[in-house]
């Protein structure tokens, strides 16, 4: 009879451990929390300046791709440059060239806008990202330059 009560232990013991290990099984893993975002610094008059100078909107480039360009809504004189999925910040500045430079904050993509396209570009591995960009206003700049 002892032996008896003995299994009957081990037994419920077994199927509660087993039960309690599903439960646990179950449950998702713990998400990391992401790190907190470090803030911009103020953009300077500048940066600013260039910002004014950037073609926001839709992009139509090689391989019938888009690029969004939109202002930064958190903080002034930044971009936003959407390509696929991914979304960068970008600090835009202009070169000694004159070409209009957004760079990404975190300093992986680069966007280059001339008078008559823009190419992104991942500067980690130094190659494009897309090219043949083309906003509206680029486009009218190239159709008046043929007349």
């Amino acid at each position: 009879m002892t032996s008896r009560i003995a299994l009957a232990v081990a037994v419920s013991f077994a199927l509660a451990g087993g039960a309690a290990m599903a439960q646990t099984a179950a449950k998702p893993a713990a998400k990391k929390a992401a790190p907190a975002e470090k803030p911009l610094p103020p953009a300077d008059q500048a940066q600013l300046e260039a910002a004014e100078r950037t073609h926001f909107g839709v992009y139509e480039c090689d391989f019938k791709q888009t690029i969004d360009v939109s202002m930064n809504a958190k903080y002034p004189g930044y971009v936003d440059v959407k390509f696929k999925k991914d979304t960068w910040t970008m600090k835009p500045s202009v070169s000694s060239t004159g070409a209009l430079r957004l760079e990404d904050v975190k300093g992986r993509t680069l966007l280059l806008q001339i008078a008559n396209k823009s190419m992104l570009m991942d500067t980690k591995i130094g190659q494009r990202l897309v090219d043949a960009c083309v906003h509206e206003k680029q486009r009218a700049a190239m159709e008046a330059s043929k007349s």
